[in-house]
């Protein structure tokens, strides 16, 4: 005999006449009728529902509610993921706040309309299987989109800098990553230090656009006491800090067209002086910089020597930009939200659907750290388990990009998408269109056919 295949549904209600009226309501599902919080939680465990309605009002309590949100809270405990729509004539307003605070799905009134219902038990079910989907392919990606010391990726592009940057690691050169701001150039810097035979050395990051130009000398080469006002003691700077390990030079396109030159004078002779010294200390240390800026443009304008860019820029790697790397901001807006949930709101479960749908299709101009921040501020002001579009601050994707949750209907949407424009500049002219596509005639009709689409 076949297995039942049909989506479960858990009716917990006390009214013998609702019963078996719900019984028969939906034969798309399997349905499973109990009247008590004993019975409902039996049915839980052994069922393991998709979508559960909860009548409020249940023994021995059927006037009041404290029965009924007794069952949410266990369903919650036992299996959060589950779609509860409760439902009670009992003060209605107030109990539909109470139980979607608790993480009820929805809420629906008494009397009961059969059909109104169906609709919220279709949609929750349609909810509840594509957070499954995506719960079930971030856990089987986890750790397999870990790479490079924790750096989050399945993109090629992305891959393929890891795999550089891994490559080199232990090569005695200096690195330059180019990449826009928020791409994660320090984290791929901490990776390749981590990843280089200097890994049980120090990892020192100085951000060269953060420090006033006329302190930025003191913090790379640091300073003996009295060399300056305000200089009561002698003070190492950053490159001494980084010996037997790697210096990090964030933004190094903003250093002073002065200062550049005593940066190419260590990295020609790997010797520095202190500000006031005139001793000179040997200092080993790699050296791993970035910049959004074009350097080359900078170098023609004559604010960036060229010989300083030679020696700093013995690898370039460029990094693409979050919006360069498919499905990267959905992995990455889930491990941050894991994060955040956990260290500030851990009533926060995951994201809806239409949340996860917009971060697909955001452009993300501010890159991975916009994407932290809004994911980051989403999580502290969410009221409810979901993460919402609107939480985020993105507008809802349209119709078509909403779509594509999952490899079959980005396919779909892709199909779609060529065929209305072959269709559009063959003016609807189906052996045209066909040509276009590089397909025959009974292919294009079988595929306008499965998506319900007119020439």
């Amino acid at each position: 005999m076949m297995s039942d295949t049909r989506p479960k549904l858990l009716i917990v209600e006390d009214d013998a006449g609702l019963q078996a009226q719900f019984k028969w309501a939906w034969p798309d599902f399997d349905v499973t009728v109990v009247g008590d919080r004993a019975a409902a939680i039996a049915a839980l465990r052994a069922e393991e529902p998709d979508v559960v309605t909860l009548d409020l009002g249940l023994p021995p309590d059927p006037d009041g509610v404290t029965e009924g949100f007794a069952v949410l809270d266990e369903i919650m405990a036992l299996k959060p993921a589950t779609k509860v729509i409760v439902a009670s004539g009992h003060g209605a307003r107030e109990s539909a706040l109470q139980a979607i605070a608790k993480g009820a799905y929805d809420f629906y009134h008494k009397p009961v309309d059969i059909e109104a219902l169906g609709l919220i038990v279709r949609r929750a079910l349609h909810v509840q299987r594509i957070e499954n989907e995506n719960r079930s392919l971030s856990a089987r990606a986890g750790e397999d989109n870990r790479v490079l010391g924790g750096m989050i990726t399945a993109a090629p592009e992305m891959l393929k800098v890891a795999r550089t940057i891994e490559r080199v690691a232990n090569a005695n050169v200096s690195v330059m990553l180019l990449g826009a701001s928020g791409t994660g150039k320090e984290l791929l810097a901490r990776g390749l230090h981590e990843s280089s035979n200097r890994r049980d050395g120090p990892f020192v990051a100085i951000n060269c656009a953060a420090i006033p130009e006329n302190l930025l000398e003191s913090e790379l080469f640091g300073h003996e006491k009295g060399a300056f006002t305000g200089a009561i003691k002698t003070t190492e700077g950053k490159i001494e800090q980084a010996a037997g390990g790697t210096l990090f030079l964030d933004e190094v396109g903003d250093i002073p067209f002065a200062l550049q030159v005593k940066l190419l004078r260590f990295l020609q002779e790997r010797v520095i002086e202190r500000i006031g010294s005139r001793k000179s200390i040997h200092v080993d240390t790699r050296i791993v910089c970035a910049t959004h800026q074009d350097l080359e443009t900078m170098i023609t304008d004559g604010r960036f020597r060229e010989d300083l860019f030679y020696r700093l820029a013995e690898i370039v790697v460029k990094i693409p930009s979050l919006a360069e790397r498919p499905g990267d901001a959905t992995l990455l807006a889930k491990a941050f939200l894991g994060r955040f949930a956990r260290e500030m709101n851990p009533q926060v479960k995951g994201f809806s659907a239409d949340a996860l749908a917009a971060i697909d299709s955001w452009a993300w101009p501010g890159n991975v750290r916009e994407l932290e921040n809004r994911v980051k501020r989403a999580v502290i002001m969410a009221d409810g388990k979901l993460v919402g579009a609107a939480d985020l601050d993105l507008a809802e994707p349209d119709e078509d990009a909403a779509q594509v949750l999952n490899l079959k209907c980005a396919r779909e949407t892709a199909d779609r998408r060529v065929i209305r424009h072959a269709l559009a500049r063959s003016e609807g002219n189906i052996s045209n269109t066909a040509k276009l596509l590089g397909i025959s005639r009974p292919t294009l009709y079988d595929l306008l056919k499965q998506y319900d689409m007119h020439a």
